[in-house]
């Protein structure tokens, strides 16, 4: 899809006066100048250990990621609507909750979540295919989610070859 710059150049100003679009960033993270997803992608490490380290069970965590992706094709929405585009590079709620999913399917263990990183960063912005289909052909919010998720998916099968393969 032809990536069509917004209307207005967001700021962290610009984002507190509007509360989803402060978490479609990524609580600000989006702002990164340069690798927007790969900095917006972080406060998913964050939460996710926290949640794991205060006794949340992976299955939990995997199980809330179905109602943060259907809020988040509402927060998407919403967040392109007030910018004029379709999938700015800063909204990263949608890497957020794919990297989540991701922590709560995989070994917990600075080697395996590193790899995760990596790999999910890898799919997310080479978008082989089905990615790049999804994210040239299903649009709105739902779009701009559902990319995500298919690259955590892929993510997920990679992980557990390389797991298995080792």
């Amino acid at each position: 899809m032809t990536k069509i710059p917004p209307t207005i150049q967001p700021t962290f100003a610009w984002l507190w006066q509007r509360p989803v679009c402060f978490v479609a960033f990524g609580f600000g993270t989006g702002l990164a100048p340069k690798a927007p997803g790969t900095f917006g992608t972080l406060p998913a490490l964050f939460i996710a250990g926290l949640l794991l380290g205060s006794g949340m069970s992976k299955l939990a965590l995997g199980l809330l990621c179905l109602p943060l992706f259907a809020l988040g094709i509402w927060i998407c929405n919403q967040a392109e609507q007030a910018l004029g585009t379709h999938d700015y590079s800063g909204i990263v709620w949608d890497e957020i909750v794919a990297m989540m999913l991701i922590l709560a399917c995989i070994p917990q263990g600075l080697g395996c979540w590193s790899l995760a990183f990596i790999v999910f960063r890898l799919f997310d912005a080479l978008k082989p295919p089905p990615i790049r289909w999804f994210d040239q052909k299903v649009h709105g919010g739902l779009g701009v989610m559902l990319d995500d998720i298919i690259a955590a998916i892929m993510t997920i099968i990679v992980l557990y070859i390389i797991i298995w393969i080792s």
